[in-house]
């Protein structure tokens, strides 16, 4: 996380399996305690649709988690996920 630039740096992290989620889900929470001034995008993670998974069934268990790196006086307000859509 500390290589992402303040106010524009941003990770996105496509997981297919509960263990590397996991770590993703705990990577995230550690580095914005560590390093402070880091929001998460994704309050829950981003899954595929129905048409999704029917079309591509290798995509059910595909999971997104995404974080932001804040500017230093910046404080994390409310988590929004801007990038869900309507299953």
């Amino acid at each position: 996380m500390k290589l992402l630039r303040p106010g524009v740096g941003r990770l996105g992290v496509i997981t297919f399996h509960s263990l590397e989620d996991r770590i993703v889900k705990k990577a995230f929470r550690e580095s914005a305690k560590a390093i402070g001034g880091v929001k998460d995008l994704t309050r829950k993670p981003i899954v595929p649709t129905k048409e999704e998974c029917a079309s591509n069934p290798r995509s059910r268990s595909a999971k997104l988690r995404a974080v932001e790196r804040l500017l230093e006086d910046e404080e994390p307000t409310g988590r929004r996920n801007k990038y869900k859509k309507d299953r």
